[in-house]
């Protein structure tokens, strides 16, 4: 049965600014977006990182590169920079052909991103 296209969405928090560090929390949540709920590579459309202005080590598709997500479509933007934001913050959109429901999509948020969505179930 062929799926609908869904779009997931997560987020993460930096400690610092530097590139390992970005790659390491980047990959962990993209893992727990893919693991979560049950998305093969194969399911992949496209994802979309955006990064605060805070953020200068490097893109954050890095991770989805050197996890072997280099054949699916990434791209990289400038979160807004607004007043009493989460600093320091990674957040992704992956769009994706699943044969879940969106309201059994499970939405993952990590680290210091943990409050920016609580209406949505761990």
């Amino acid at each position: 049965m062929p799926g609908s296209i869904l779009a997931l969405r997560g987020a993460t928090t930096l400690d610092v600014d530097d590139e390992p560090h970005m790659v390491e929390r980047v990959t962990a949540l993209l893992t727990e977006m893919l693991s979560r709920n049950a998305v093969d590579h194969d399911d992949l459309i496209s994802i979309i990182f955006t990064a605060t202005d805070d953020i200068h080590c490097g893109f954050p598709a890095l991770a989805a590169r050197r996890m072997g997500l280099g054949d699916v479509p990434l791209l990289c933007a400038r979160e807004l920079d607004v007043d009493g934001s989460t600093p320091k913050c990674v957040r992704v959109l992956m769009h994706l052909s699943s044969t879940l429901r969106r309201s059994e999509m499970r939405h993952v948020y990590l680290e210091g991103a943990r409050g920016l969505r609580d209406d949505l179930p761990e």
